[in-house]
Protein backbone atom coordinates (compact mmCIF):
# COMPACT_ATOMS: atom_id res chain seq x y z
CA UNK A 1 0.00 0.00 0.00
CA UNK A 2 1.36 3.32 -0.68
CA UNK A 3 2.58 5.43 1.90
CA UNK A 4 -0.08 8.20 1.53
CA UNK A 5 -2.62 5.68 1.07
CA UNK A 6 -1.35 4.03 4.43
CA UNK A 7 -1.47 7.14 6.91
CA UNK A 8 -4.93 8.10 5.47
CA UNK A 9 -6.62 4.58 6.43
CA UNK A 10 -4.37 5.08 9.59
CA UNK A 11 -6.19 8.55 10.45
CA UNK A 12 -9.47 7.35 9.22
CA UNK A 13 -9.32 4.66 11.72
CA UNK A 14 -8.12 7.07 14.70
CA UNK A 15 -11.44 9.18 13.68
CA UNK A 16 -13.83 5.86 13.71
CA UNK A 17 -12.31 5.09 17.30
CA UNK A 18 -12.65 8.50 18.28
CA UNK A 19 -16.33 8.41 17.32
CA UNK A 20 -16.30 5.17 19.24
CA UNK A 21 -15.47 7.21 22.67
CA UNK A 22 -11.62 6.30 22.75
CA UNK A 23 -9.90 10.19 23.59
CA UNK A 24 -6.57 8.49 22.98
CA UNK A 25 -5.71 6.54 19.89
CA UNK A 26 -2.18 5.97 18.41
CA UNK A 27 -0.08 3.48 16.51
CA UNK A 28 2.87 1.65 17.07
CA UNK A 29 5.16 -1.08 15.33
CA UNK A 30 4.94 -4.95 16.33
CA UNK A 31 8.44 -4.32 17.80
CA UNK A 32 8.88 -6.39 21.32
CA UNK A 33 8.55 -4.41 24.23
CA UNK A 34 11.46 -2.53 25.66
CA UNK A 35 10.48 -2.61 29.11
CA UNK A 36 10.56 -7.06 28.89
CA UNK A 37 13.76 -7.18 30.65
CA UNK A 38 12.25 -5.06 33.30
CA UNK A 39 9.30 -7.45 33.35
CA UNK A 40 11.45 -10.13 33.79
CA UNK A 41 13.14 -8.74 36.71
CA UNK A 42 10.31 -7.84 38.31
CA UNK A 43 9.09 -11.32 37.82
CA UNK A 44 12.30 -13.05 39.05
CA UNK A 45 12.17 -10.70 42.55
CA UNK A 46 8.77 -12.19 43.24
CA UNK A 47 7.30 -8.53 43.21
CA UNK A 48 4.05 -10.11 41.33
CA UNK A 49 3.32 -11.67 44.25
CA UNK A 50 0.50 -14.56 44.04
CA UNK A 51 -0.38 -13.24 40.62
CA UNK A 52 1.64 -16.76 39.39
CA UNK A 53 0.01 -16.46 36.00
CA UNK A 54 2.24 -13.91 34.87
CA UNK A 55 5.28 -15.60 35.61
CA UNK A 56 4.57 -18.88 33.16
CA UNK A 57 6.45 -19.71 30.79
CA UNK A 58 3.64 -19.07 27.97
CA UNK A 59 2.62 -15.43 29.62
CA UNK A 60 6.51 -14.72 29.82
CA UNK A 61 7.08 -15.69 25.66
CA UNK A 62 3.69 -14.11 24.85
CA UNK A 63 4.77 -11.16 26.93
CA UNK A 64 8.11 -10.73 24.72
CA UNK A 65 6.80 -10.28 21.90
CA UNK A 66 3.67 -9.36 19.99
CA UNK A 67 3.87 -11.67 17.64
CA UNK A 68 4.02 -14.29 19.52
CA UNK A 69 0.57 -13.44 19.58
CA UNK A 70 -0.76 -12.83 16.24
CA UNK A 71 2.39 -13.88 14.15
CA UNK A 72 0.82 -11.76 10.94
CA UNK A 73 1.32 -8.80 13.18
CA UNK A 74 2.88 -5.15 11.93
CA UNK A 75 1.19 -2.98 13.57
CA UNK A 76 -1.10 -2.55 16.69
CA UNK A 77 -3.15 0.28 17.32
CA UNK A 78 -3.47 1.46 21.06
CA UNK A 79 -6.26 3.54 22.52
CA UNK A 80 -7.68 4.75 25.90
CA UNK A 81 -10.94 5.82 27.23
CA UNK A 82 -11.63 7.94 30.29
CA UNK A 83 -13.51 7.11 33.34
CA UNK A 84 -15.04 9.59 36.11
CA UNK A 85 -12.69 11.50 37.87
CA UNK A 86 -13.56 11.75 41.34
CA UNK A 87 -14.17 15.18 43.12
CA UNK A 88 -14.85 13.74 45.95
CA UNK A 89 -13.72 10.77 48.30
CA UNK A 90 -14.28 7.81 46.57
CA UNK A 91 -16.12 5.68 49.14
CA UNK A 92 -13.23 2.90 49.12
CA UNK A 93 -14.04 1.93 45.68
CA UNK A 94 -11.82 2.31 43.23
CA UNK A 95 -13.33 4.88 40.12
CA UNK A 96 -12.82 2.57 37.21
CA UNK A 97 -15.06 0.39 39.07
CA UNK A 98 -18.14 2.59 39.40
CA UNK A 99 -20.07 1.44 36.63
CA UNK A 100 -19.97 -1.17 34.40
CA UNK A 101 -17.41 -3.71 33.64
CA UNK A 102 -15.18 -2.18 31.00
CA UNK A 103 -14.43 -5.79 29.81
CA UNK A 104 -17.82 -5.77 28.57
CA UNK A 105 -18.03 -2.16 27.37
CA UNK A 106 -15.35 -2.05 25.32
CA UNK A 107 -15.64 -5.69 23.64
CA UNK A 108 -18.26 -4.06 21.08
CA UNK A 109 -16.32 -0.93 20.53
CA UNK A 110 -12.98 -3.06 19.74
CA UNK A 111 -14.86 -5.31 17.28
CA UNK A 112 -16.41 -2.07 15.86
CA UNK A 113 -12.86 -0.90 15.00
CA UNK A 114 -12.13 -4.11 13.32
CA UNK A 115 -15.24 -4.18 11.31
CA UNK A 116 -14.75 -0.39 9.63
CA UNK A 117 -10.95 -1.54 8.72
CA UNK A 118 -11.64 -4.49 7.34
CA UNK A 119 -14.71 -2.18 5.43
CA UNK A 120 -12.34 0.47 4.62
CA UNK A 121 -9.62 -2.03 3.17
CA UNK A 122 -12.42 -4.75 1.49
CA UNK A 123 -11.25 -7.74 2.87
CA UNK A 124 -10.31 -9.75 6.41
CA UNK A 125 -7.38 -7.90 8.64
CA UNK A 126 -5.66 -10.74 11.28
CA UNK A 127 -6.14 -9.16 14.55
CA UNK A 128 -5.99 -9.87 18.05
CA UNK A 129 -7.93 -7.23 20.51
CA UNK A 130 -6.85 -6.85 24.19
CA UNK A 131 -8.22 -4.57 26.97
CA UNK A 132 -6.10 -5.92 30.28
CA UNK A 133 -7.30 -9.73 29.28
CA UNK A 134 -3.76 -10.45 27.13
CA UNK A 135 -0.54 -11.13 27.67
CA UNK A 136 0.83 -7.34 26.58
CA UNK A 137 3.02 -4.93 28.20
CA UNK A 138 0.38 -1.96 27.71
CA UNK A 139 1.34 0.51 29.17
CA UNK A 140 5.24 -0.42 27.46
CA UNK A 141 3.33 0.11 23.72
CA UNK A 142 0.92 2.86 24.36
CA UNK A 143 4.27 4.79 25.52
CA UNK A 144 5.59 4.23 22.49
CA UNK A 145 2.30 4.77 20.37
CA UNK A 146 2.28 8.64 21.61
CA UNK A 147 -0.23 8.18 24.64
CA UNK A 148 1.69 9.23 27.51
CA UNK A 149 4.70 8.55 29.75
CA UNK A 150 4.41 5.89 32.63
CA UNK A 151 4.60 7.92 35.37
CA UNK A 152 6.71 7.10 39.12
CA UNK A 153 3.54 5.34 39.93
CA UNK A 154 3.54 3.16 36.85
CA UNK A 155 0.10 4.15 35.66
CA UNK A 156 0.29 6.06 32.04
CA UNK A 157 -0.07 9.70 32.41
CA UNK A 158 -0.83 11.70 29.21
CA UNK A 159 -0.23 15.40 29.60
CA UNK A 160 -4.27 16.04 28.29
CA UNK A 161 -5.90 13.57 29.85
CA UNK A 162 -3.86 12.41 33.19
CA UNK A 163 -4.19 8.76 33.90
CA UNK A 164 -8.27 8.36 34.62
CA UNK A 165 -8.95 6.03 31.45
CA UNK A 166 -8.56 2.41 30.29
CA UNK A 167 -6.24 1.42 27.61
CA UNK A 168 -6.83 -0.58 25.08
CA UNK A 169 -5.06 -2.47 22.25
CA UNK A 170 -5.69 -3.98 18.77
CA UNK A 171 -2.86 -6.29 17.05
CA UNK A 172 -3.21 -5.86 13.19
CA UNK A 173 -2.09 -7.68 10.38
CA UNK A 174 -1.61 -4.42 7.88
CA UNK A 175 1.21 -1.95 8.43
CA UNK A 176 0.26 1.49 9.54
CA UNK A 177 2.29 4.52 10.03
CA UNK A 178 4.12 4.07 13.81
CA UNK A 179 3.44 7.40 15.47
CA UNK A 180 6.36 8.85 17.84
CA UNK A 181 6.79 8.06 21.63
CA UNK A 182 6.25 10.95 24.00
CA UNK A 183 9.95 10.96 25.02
CA UNK A 184 9.75 13.83 27.98
CA UNK A 185 9.18 12.22 31.28
CA UNK A 186 6.95 15.13 32.81
CA UNK A 187 7.05 13.55 36.38
CA UNK A 188 9.99 15.62 37.56
CA UNK A 189 10.78 16.02 40.81
CA UNK A 190 7.52 15.53 42.03
CA UNK A 191 7.30 12.46 44.44
CA UNK A 192 3.53 12.91 45.71
CA UNK A 193 2.46 9.34 44.91
CA UNK A 194 5.52 7.84 46.34
CA UNK A 195 4.90 10.11 49.56
CA UNK A 196 0.96 8.93 49.36
CA UNK A 197 1.31 5.38 48.93
CA UNK A 198 0.21 4.09 52.45
CA UNK A 199 2.15 0.58 52.24
CA UNK A 200 5.12 2.06 50.34
CA UNK A 201 4.53 -0.32 47.06
CA UNK A 202 5.57 2.14 44.36
CA UNK A 203 9.08 1.62 44.19
CA UNK A 204 12.05 3.67 42.30
CA UNK A 205 12.16 1.90 39.00
CA UNK A 206 8.31 2.77 38.48
CA UNK A 207 7.40 -0.44 39.09
CA UNK A 208 5.22 -1.75 42.32
CA UNK A 209 5.90 -4.19 44.51
CA UNK A 210 2.36 -5.92 44.21
CA UNK A 211 2.25 -7.48 47.57
CA UNK A 212 2.01 -4.21 49.47
CA UNK A 213 -0.40 -2.48 46.86
CA UNK A 214 -3.67 -2.13 48.35
CA UNK A 215 -5.34 -2.74 44.63
CA UNK A 216 -4.09 -6.17 44.34
CA UNK A 217 -4.39 -6.88 48.62
CA UNK A 218 -8.52 -5.94 47.43
CA UNK A 219 -8.74 -7.64 43.71
CA UNK A 220 -6.15 -9.98 42.74
CA UNK A 221 -5.18 -11.21 46.43
CA UNK A 222 -7.51 -14.62 47.05
CA UNK A 223 -6.31 -15.37 50.95
CA UNK A 224 -5.61 -13.24 53.82
CA UNK A 225 -4.78 -9.29 54.40
CA UNK A 226 -1.23 -9.78 56.06
CA UNK A 227 -2.30 -8.27 59.56
CA UNK A 228 0.30 -5.68 59.28
CA UNK A 229 -0.89 -4.18 56.20
CA UNK A 230 -4.98 -4.07 57.17
CA UNK A 231 -4.90 -0.92 58.85
CA UNK A 232 -2.80 0.35 55.77
CA UNK A 233 -5.52 -0.60 53.57
CA UNK A 234 -7.84 2.52 55.37
CA UNK A 235 -11.19 2.61 53.88
CA UNK A 236 -10.26 0.80 50.81
CA UNK A 237 -13.37 -1.99 49.69
CA UNK A 238 -11.90 -2.51 46.32
CA UNK A 239 -8.79 -1.36 44.57
CA UNK A 240 -7.26 2.10 45.09
CA UNK A 241 -6.58 5.80 43.36
CA UNK A 242 -4.87 7.13 46.34
CA UNK A 243 -1.72 7.86 43.18
CA UNK A 244 -3.85 9.22 41.09
CA UNK A 245 -5.58 11.23 43.46
CA UNK A 246 -2.54 13.03 44.32
CA UNK A 247 -1.13 13.44 40.91
CA UNK A 248 -0.81 16.37 39.81
CA UNK A 249 -1.63 15.99 36.13
CA UNK A 250 -4.72 14.76 37.02
CA UNK A 251 -6.14 18.61 37.32
CA UNK A 252 -6.13 18.10 33.68
CA UNK A 253 -8.70 14.66 33.32
CA UNK A 254 -11.83 14.92 32.82
CA UNK A 255 -14.35 15.11 35.28
CA UNK A 256 -17.13 13.03 33.95
CA UNK A 257 -15.91 10.01 31.79
CA UNK A 258 -17.80 7.43 29.17
CA UNK A 259 -20.87 7.73 30.81
CA UNK A 260 -20.91 3.81 30.74
CA UNK A 261 -18.40 3.91 33.45
CA UNK A 262 -21.01 6.66 35.66
CA UNK A 263 -21.58 5.12 39.29
CA UNK A 264 -24.27 2.27 39.42
CA UNK A 265 -26.74 2.09 42.29
CA UNK A 266 -25.14 1.38 45.27
CA UNK A 267 -21.32 1.97 44.39
CA UNK A 268 -19.55 2.84 46.18
CA UNK A 269 -21.89 1.55 49.38
CA UNK A 270 -24.25 4.27 50.95
CA UNK A 271 -24.61 1.94 54.44
CA UNK A 272 -21.26 -0.31 54.45
CA UNK A 273 -22.36 -2.52 57.63
CA UNK A 274 -24.66 -4.12 55.01
CA UNK A 275 -22.36 -5.19 53.04
CA UNK A 276 -20.43 -7.25 55.53
CA UNK A 277 -23.53 -10.00 55.62
CA UNK A 278 -24.67 -9.64 51.68
CA UNK A 279 -25.69 -13.42 50.84
CA UNK A 280 -24.18 -14.91 47.40
CA UNK A 281 -27.26 -14.10 45.64
CA UNK A 282 -27.54 -10.58 46.54
CA UNK A 283 -23.95 -10.33 46.00
CA UNK A 284 -24.29 -11.99 42.92
CA UNK A 285 -27.40 -9.31 42.02
CA UNK A 286 -25.65 -6.15 43.38
CA UNK A 287 -22.33 -6.87 41.30
CA UNK A 288 -23.97 -7.98 38.42
CA UNK A 289 -21.63 -6.42 35.45
CA UNK A 290 -19.75 -4.74 37.66
CA UNK A 291 -15.60 -5.03 37.76
CA UNK A 292 -15.94 -5.60 41.64
CA UNK A 293 -17.11 -9.07 41.17
CA UNK A 294 -13.55 -9.87 39.79
CA UNK A 295 -12.92 -9.45 44.31
CA UNK A 296 -15.63 -12.42 44.42
CA UNK A 297 -18.43 -12.28 47.72
CA UNK A 298 -15.50 -13.80 49.71
CA UNK A 299 -12.82 -10.84 48.85
CA UNK A 300 -15.41 -8.51 49.44
CA UNK A 301 -16.51 -9.73 52.42
CA UNK A 302 -13.29 -9.70 53.73
CA UNK A 303 -12.06 -6.34 52.91
CA UNK A 304 -15.44 -4.84 53.95
CA UNK A 305 -14.81 -6.31 57.45
CA UNK A 306 -11.33 -4.65 57.18
CA UNK A 307 -12.54 -1.43 56.43
CA UNK A 308 -15.17 -1.87 59.82
CA UNK A 309 -12.52 -2.70 61.73
CA UNK A 310 -10.31 0.39 60.44
CA UNK A 311 -13.94 2.68 60.96
CA UNK A 312 -13.77 1.52 64.64
CA UNK A 313 -17.58 2.65 65.24
CA UNK A 314 -19.06 0.67 67.95
CA UNK A 315 -22.96 0.55 65.76
CA UNK A 316 -20.96 -2.02 63.63
CA UNK A 317 -20.49 -4.55 66.35
CA UNK A 318 -23.70 -6.36 65.33
CA UNK A 319 -22.83 -6.71 61.67
CA UNK A 320 -19.36 -8.37 62.26
CA UNK A 321 -20.53 -10.45 64.77
CA UNK A 322 -23.12 -11.51 62.24
CA UNK A 323 -19.86 -12.11 59.89
CA UNK A 324 -18.25 -14.68 62.61
CA UNK A 325 -21.08 -17.22 60.74
CA UNK A 326 -20.50 -16.53 57.44
CA UNK A 327 -19.85 -20.00 55.64
CA UNK A 328 -16.27 -18.45 54.33
CA UNK A 329 -13.37 -18.69 56.85
CA UNK A 330 -11.76 -16.16 54.95
CA UNK A 331 -14.85 -13.75 56.30
CA UNK A 332 -15.11 -14.96 59.65
CA UNK A 333 -11.33 -14.23 60.01
CA UNK A 334 -11.09 -10.91 59.15
CA UNK A 335 -14.31 -9.97 61.10
CA UNK A 336 -13.22 -11.21 64.29
CA UNK A 337 -9.93 -9.06 63.60
CA UNK A 338 -12.54 -5.94 63.21
CA UNK A 339 -14.31 -6.89 66.18
CA UNK A 340 -10.83 -6.58 67.98
CA UNK A 341 -9.70 -3.40 66.63
CA UNK A 342 -12.84 -2.29 67.61
CA UNK A 343 -12.98 -3.66 70.81
CA UNK A 344 -15.48 -3.58 73.56
CA UNK A 345 -17.76 -5.70 75.72
CA UNK A 346 -19.73 -6.58 72.77
CA UNK A 347 -16.81 -7.11 70.54
CA UNK A 348 -15.78 -9.79 73.44
CA UNK A 349 -18.82 -11.12 74.09
CA UNK A 350 -19.10 -11.65 69.90
CA UNK A 351 -15.61 -13.25 70.08
CA UNK A 352 -16.20 -16.03 73.09
CA UNK A 353 -19.43 -17.05 71.78
CA UNK A 354 -17.97 -17.77 67.89
CA UNK A 355 -14.93 -19.37 69.84
CA UNK A 356 -16.95 -22.14 71.37
CA UNK A 357 -18.12 -23.18 67.73
CA UNK A 358 -15.07 -22.61 65.25
CA UNK A 359 -13.31 -25.79 63.61
CA UNK A 360 -11.33 -23.34 61.54
CA UNK A 361 -7.34 -22.98 62.41
CA UNK A 362 -7.41 -19.84 61.13
CA UNK A 363 -10.17 -18.56 62.36
CA UNK A 364 -9.39 -19.76 65.95
CA UNK A 365 -5.98 -18.34 65.84
CA UNK A 366 -7.43 -15.02 64.66
CA UNK A 367 -10.26 -15.18 67.47
CA UNK A 368 -7.61 -15.71 70.01
CA UNK A 369 -5.42 -12.75 69.08
CA UNK A 370 -8.16 -10.23 69.22
CA UNK A 371 -9.45 -11.53 72.56
CA UNK A 372 -5.43 -10.89 73.63
CA UNK A 373 -6.00 -7.49 72.88
CA UNK A 374 -9.21 -7.20 74.59
CA UNK A 375 -8.50 -8.87 77.95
Amino acid sequence: MPAHESERLKQNLIEKAHQLGFVLAGVTTALPPESFPKFQEWIAEGRHAGMSYLATERSLSRRSDPRQILPECCSILVLGIPYDRPNHPSGGVAAYAWGDDYHDVLKPQLQAVVAYLEDQVGHPVPNRWYTDTGPLLERDLARRAGLGWIGKNSMLINPQQGSYFLLAEILLGIDLPADDPLLTDHCGSCTRCLDHCPTGCILPDRTLDAGRCISYLTIENKGEIPRDLRELVGSWLFGCDICQQVCPWNRFAVERGDERFAPRPGVPPKNLVDEVTLSAEAFNHKFKGSPVKRAKRRGYLRNTAVVLGNRGRLEDLPGLASALDDSESIVRQHAAWALGKIGGTAARQALQNALAFETEATVIAEIEASLSLLE
